[in-house]
């Protein structure tokens, strides 16, 4: 037990731990300086808005944890860590960007009020079929691919495609460090990506500090537990499903393989074919080379 609490530390793919992270205003200006190809330097500030539990079952301890922020320049990012495949994802991210933009405002207020949305969805499982493990897409024209506006804007972070951890990072691939410490699974590899890079170490000290509170530890654990929960009704779910459908399917098929027997018989006697009737419906073979003749 001793060996286990000192070995223990808490992964960011549960969404308990993803927001728990950013909750440290370091950890969120280097995660968003590396969403926006910005230096950190050049965030003044960020701040941390208050995000109601998303109920997506009876159990509301199921929702789904965002987390929001409003930048200085009134941008606003709101970022969701999802590990198991969600359907029909990329319209309630759409739903949810519409809700931030428009929530902007009140009525008879301009319209240039309106700031830039981001939605940061940072997901366990393969959403967009390419192989590429992270997009920026925003409204461009279909013909020319010419921006037609900023203002929303999606990014998609598919911790399933990362390829193995490298060296040196550029570009994107600052984004993909990032990434890689999200998807870490042990105390040693979140180490080794801390090293040289004091906002993923800052990260790392936040990961150590959460793991060693018992109070945080035990919330995460239920959060866990709940989501694992879930994921097993789920799958139970599906299973059952499948054979409620299989079950239906073969009974549907039994039945229309009556009717298009009933029918080769009707069709035989019909065509004075009395002496085929019997062996028909005997003789497989000889039942199929009717249905194929009489186009049943």
């Amino acid at each position: 037990m001793t060996k286990n609490r000192k070995d223990f530390i808490m992964l960011p793919t549960v969404d308990f731990c993803f927001k728990e992270l950013m909750q440290n205003p370091k950890v969120r200006k280097g995660f968003i300086a590396a969403l926006l190809r910005i230096s950190p330097e050049n965030i003044r500030k960020t701040t941390l808005r208050p995000t109601i539990l998303d109920k997506q079952s009876k159990d509301d301890k199921i929702g789904i944890l965002d987390v929001c922020v409003t930048m200085m320049d009134g941008t606003t990012i709101d970022m969701e860590m999802q590990v198991a495949p969600f359907e029909y994802w990329e319209k309630r991210v759409l739903f949810y960007l519409g809700k931030m933009y428009v929530r902007q405002i009140k009525e008879g207020e301009s319209y240039e009020k309106l700031k830039k949305c981001i939605h940061v969805s940072v997901l366990n499982f393969e959403h967009i079929p390419d192989d590429k493990c992270y997009h920026t897409i925003n409204f461009r024209d279909e013909e020319t691919g010419e921006l037609y506006t900023d203002l929303f804007e999606l990014k998609i972070l598919e911790l399933s495609k990362l390829p193995k951890l490298s060296g040196e990072t550029k570009g994107d691939e600052e984004v993909m460090r990032w990434m890689w410490f999200f998807n870490g699974k042990k105390k040693e590899e979140f180490a080794d990506m801390a090293k040289g890079d004091e906002y993923l170490g800052e990260a790392y000290r936040t990961l150590l500090k959460l793991s060693a509170d018992e109070e945080k530890r035990l919330e995460y654990e239920a959060r866990e537990k709940a989501l694992r929960d879930y994921n097993s009704q789920m799958q139970s779910a599906r299973k059952q499903g499948e054979k409620i459908g299989q079950k239906r399917g073969e009974e549907i098929g039994r039945k229309r393989g009556e009717e298009r027997v009933n029918l080769l018989i009707r069709k035989l006697l019909e065509t004075g074919r009395k002496e085929d009737v019997a062996r028909a419906v005997s003789d497989s073979k000889f039942q199929k080379e009717l249905m194929d003749e009489f186009g049943i």
